[in-house]
């Protein structure tokens, strides 16, 4: 089984309305990521440019349909198209979803939560097994950002991912705005998750980070609800999360993500430089959890990339103290 590598590098989605423009300009990325399930079909358009800018860049390749987490046994069909995928462009790196996405033939537009119980964990790694086999590769599992929780899980989220990663040798795509998301929806504390989450996996394990914006919403109840919504820049306290995890990791692959209400390049570009910036004055270090309840004052360092991020739209936006994800406050 392979072990391919992005560079420890800044990267963003590769989106149709920008082909054309990434074609031209040749933007200073360190990698693009594609959705798998737009290029399964074998021509057209979206093959013609992912060609060509595939052969000057590194890639990744993110799958959102294989269900890892469903009852029911895993699509051939659709794991054969992956990989003849996964073979065309040989991408540095493939990752998925811990979520479940299909029931008995059935396709659901939604990444869907599951217990963290003995069974649960016997069938994701079955399934991850089989998925590792079939592509010759090792893939990456994606935390989830959730929104419920279940009374009949026995495991904690980052025991479970913890097992996993032990017993499949996949490696962990850290989605530090999913965590962040899901500790406050669920009315956790996310420096306290990082902290347990980098204890139950190797550092060596993490294979990339994916930051993105939330949205603030409400349930039912009243009750604040946040929703991983990929439609807005990275929240302030999802930059000091991030910003924790890496002094911990050092430098890995990270991604911006932004699938919704999509901005022109530039906008990614300059999220895209931020995240550059902070990788660029990690170093490793004990992991410090003691800041629980302070994740959104960013660590005193980062205000100094301000400078070498050339080109921030908004300087101030580190010392602001608001969310940049807030419809509201």
């Amino acid at each position: 089984m392979t072990v391919p590598r992005l560079p420890p590098q800044s990267g963003i989605g590769l989106k149709p309305e920008h082909f054309q423009e990434i074609v031209d300009t040749a933007p200073p990325v360190g990698f693009f990521e594609i959705h798998a399930e737009n290029y399964l079909m074998p021509g057209g358009a979206f093959h013609h440019f992912l060609t060509r800018i595939r052969a000057d860049y590194p890639l990744s390749v993110h799958g959102v349909g294989l269900s890892i987490g469903g009852a029911g046994p895993l699509d051939r069909r659709h794991l054969s198209a992956l990989r003849g995928l996964l073979d065309r462009y040989e991408p540095e790196q493939f990752s998925e979803h811990l979520a479940w996405s299909s029931h008995n033939d059935v396709y659901l537009n939604d990444l869907l939560p599951m217990p963290y119980d003995r069974a649960t964990l016997d069938r994701v790694c079955a399934h991850i097994d089989e998925v590792q086999t079939m592509l010759g590769r090792q893939m990456l599992l994606e935390n989830p950002a959730t929104y419920v929780a279940f009374a009949q899980s026995t495991m904690s989220e980052s025991a479970f991912l913890g097992e996993i990663v032990r017993r499949t040798g996949c490696g962990l795509l850290l989605d530090v705005n999913n965590v962040y998301v899901s500790c406050c929806n669920h009315g956790r504390d996310p420096l306290v998750y990082l902290a347990e989450v980098l204890a139950a996996v190797p550092g060596a394990s993490v294979g990339e980070i994916h930051l993105a914006g939330f949205h603030r919403d409400t349930d039912s109840l009243g009750a604040p609800l946040l929703i991983d919504s990929h439609g807005r820049r990275v929240d302030d306290a999802v930059w000091a999360l991030f910003a924790q995890a890496m002094t911990q990791l050092g430098p890995k692959p990270v991604l911006i993500e932004w699938d919704s209400d999509l901005p022109p390049l530039g906008t990614l570009l300059v999220e895209a430089r931020r995240a550059a910036a902070v990788l660029d004055r990690v170093r490793p270090g004990p992991f410090d959890s003691t800041q629980a309840g302070d994740v959104a004052s960013m660590p005193s360092w980062l205000s100094e990339f301000d400078a070498m991020a050339a080109g921030l739209a908004n300087p101030g936006w580190i010392r602001s103290g608001r969310g940049r994800g807030g419809a509201a406050g």
